[in-house]
Parts: C-alpha cells; sequence; structure tokens
C-alpha cells in the first residue's frame, strides 16, 4: 500500500486597486491602500503598496479599479496579473 503525497495549493491571493501606471507594454502598476489602526493613537492610517500586473491584452487605464490575482512570476518584479476590471475610470 502506497501513500501518495498530495500537496494541497492554497487559495491565491488577490487584491483590489486603482491602476496609477499603464506605460509599459503589456504591464500595470497598481497601488493598494490598507486601513490599519494605530495601536497607540488609535487613528486610522493609510497604508499604500504599489504591485506590478501582468495585463496581456493591454486593456486596463490609469484610474480603473481592477483586481489583480497572484501568479507564478513571469519577470523580476511581476508575480501578479490582471483578473478583472472591477470599474472603469471617469
Amino acid at each position: 500500500m502506497e501513500e501518495q503525497n498530495v500537496q494541497k495549493k492554497g487559495a491565491k491571493r488577490s487584491f483590489v486597486g486603482i491602476v496609477t501606471s499603464d506605460k509599459m507594454d503589456k504591464t500595470i502598476v497598481v497601488s493598494i491602500d490598507k486601513k490599519k489602526m494605530d495601536r497607540l493613537y488609535k487613528k486610522y492610517v493609510t497604508r499604500t503598496k504599489k504591485c506590478k500586473a501582468h495585463d496581456e491584452k493591454n486593456e486596463a487605464h490609469i484610474g480603473d479599479t481592477v483586481r489583480i490575482v497572484e501568479c507564478s512570476p513571469i519577470s523580476k518584479e511581476k508575480c501578479w496579473r490582471l483578473d478583472a476590471i472591477i470599474e472603469r475610470a471617469k
């Protein structure tokens, strides 16, 4: 009787953010904001994280709200890909 080593892959992380740059070919820069409460002062502080995401069809433009999903590394800095465009810029 053999036991099979089956590794379950965890759910891939996804974030919703706003596109801040689309000047590169097939790449967008997405700004993700998190609000976190300060321990001492009990005020909310906004933390911003920028991620480069793969946009195969160059669909997203500056100001669009998008969802990005984690994927295997595509280049040195890109390990995210565009999943959906939630809302277009006005």
